[in-house]
């Protein structure tokens, strides 16, 4: 019977699967057009948003926008941008990183609007008077569905707050044991007690761990991957020609209308960069919502960065110490590829580092999730005891992830992921007017010279809509 059920899961995700990419990538088409391509006319603007948002807050309830953006990317880079980009490479060639890097040029603009309405349509926890928000949240207030709302909510706890923890934990226990020969169980219960003040202590502690967290891990990768390139600086110039000139060849991903009319080629780099930087999915939007800004755009336009950070940045990383170090991406895949490459590098200390990252990685998304998670079951049910029983759920995930293999699991996950995508894609479409009204309005602030600062008093339309005196 579970071999039954886990042949049906697996047919409806491969089924689900490319219509979610050719949906993804529509939104984001959509969006950057409709937009002007909002993704490189506020780029600029975005980085500075980001790092003025390092400031103390105005509330002191929130989070900066700087750790809402440094706690999504908590969870945006993980081992997939170590293992994942690998097995792209592995599975559809270096013409793979191309697509990579296009649909994280597109989907920063999903990534914009979705963090845009979900800092629109923030409420207040009348507990703590922090600010929560997300997709459940934009679904009840601005379509008035709150069954869609649930189900999402449902989607993302069962996905990230439980099944992808145990997936990183899962991660950072074999790595720890393939190089240290350390036990999974003891990896497993250390994972816990490191875990468990953090978790315990909410989206503020959270976002603390994060800032301190995400810099240092990003910036030791990139420098790894800097000095793999300045060893063979010579073979810099092939790489690229690689990665483009293997970007349009063709053999069919599938059957069907839709499987037919894309490659290999495309649908691993497309996969790659849709599931690691996550725009569009409604993951990044529950951070988003959390952070005190004064225009709901201003944290859009931060959260687009971290799409960037992430794969332009971070996944290239890999893809550039896989395929300038020269090692076989042909018969080795995953962390293995990546772990030859570097080793091949710098000696077998590299083995060492990598699973040091793998670690920081893997452990920052369990934290980001978790972050996630905690927004959309205080959507569900707010009562300190159900939250509290929750968190344990999320720590026993953690540990059983540690010490065990559950293939069916995962693979729900990945169901689950492509539900809550599919029902956040259609919510930001029908909202995308809102997303539009937000923009007008912060572009006419700053032609005027102004900080940007949004008043709901002067949009009388979205009254009815906004329950909260936030704005």
């Amino acid at each position: 019977m579970i071999e039954t059920i886990h042949e049906w899961v697996n047919k409806i995700n491969g089924e689900l699967g490319v219509y979610l990419i050719f949906l993804l990538l529509g939104t984001g088409l959509f969006f950057t057009l409709a937009t002007g391509f909002v993704q490189i006319r506020l780029f600029g603007r975005s980085i500075r948003e980001m790092l003025g948002g390092r400031n103390a807050v105005d509330d002191p309830h929130g989070i900066t926008p700087f750790q809402a953006f440094v706690t999504g990317l908590a969870s945006r880079v993980g081992v997939g941008n170590i293992a994942g980009v690998a097995i792209a490479i592995h599975l559809g060639g270096p013409g793979a990183v191309f697509w990579m890097w296009l649909t994280a040029i597109i989907g920063m603009s999903s990534a914009f609007a979705e963090s845009s309405l979900a800092q629109l349509f923030k409420v207040r926890d009348h507990k703590n008077g922090h600010f929560r928000g997300g997709p459940a949240y934009y679904i009840r207030q601005g379509l008035g569905q709150n069954w869609m709302a649930v189900l999402f909510s449902v989607s993302l706890i069962f996905c990230f707050g439980l099944v992808y923890n145990a997936v990183q934990s899962n991660t950072i226990a074999v790595a720890a044991k393939g190089s240290w020969s350390w036990d999974r169980d003891a990896v497993g219960v250390a994972l816990v007690i490191l875990s468990a003040p953090i978790i315990f202590g909410g989206i503020r502690r959270v976002s603390r761990i994060a800032e301190g967290l995400v810099p240092i891990m990003a910036v030791l990768y990139l420098l790894m991957a800097l000095y793999v390139m300045a060893m063979n600086i010579s073979a810099v110039p092939a790489v690229f020609g690689q990665i483009f000139g293997n970007a349009f060849r063709f053999d069919a991903a599938g059957g069907g209308l839709l499987g037919g009319l894309i490659s290999q080629t495309m649908l691993n780099g497309i996969k790659r960069g849709l599931y690691s930087n996550e725009a569009g999915q409604g993951s990044a939007p529950n951070a988003a919502a959390a952070a005190d800004v004064k225009h709901p755009v201003s944290q859009g336009m931060i959260q687009m960065l971290g799409v960037f950070v992430d794969t332009i940045i971070v996944c290239s990383c890999t893809a550039f110490i896989v395929l300038a170090s020269g090692a076989s991406y042909e018969t080795l895949s995953g962390v293995e590829l990546t772990q030859t490459a570097i080793v091949s590098q710098v000696g077998n200390w590299g083995a060492d580092f990598l699973t040091a990252i793998l670690f920081m990685f893997a452990f920052s998304t369990i934290i980001g999730n978790y972050a996630y998670a905690e927004s959309n079951m205080q959507f569900i049910n707010n009562h300190w005891l159900t939250i509290a029983i929750f968190r344990m759920a999320v720590l026993g995930m953690v540990y059983f992830g540690a010490v065990a293999e559950v293939p069916l699991v995962w693979d729900m996950a990945d169901l689950t992921m492509t539900t809550m995508a599919l029902i956040n894609l259609v919510a930001i479409l029908l909202l995308s007017p809102l997303v539009f009204l937000l923009l007008k309005d912060y572009s006419a602030k700053l032609r005027m010279g102004k900080d940007p600062e949004f008043k709901l008093s002067e949009h009388p339309s979205l009254k009815r809509k906004i329950k909260s005196d936030i704005w």
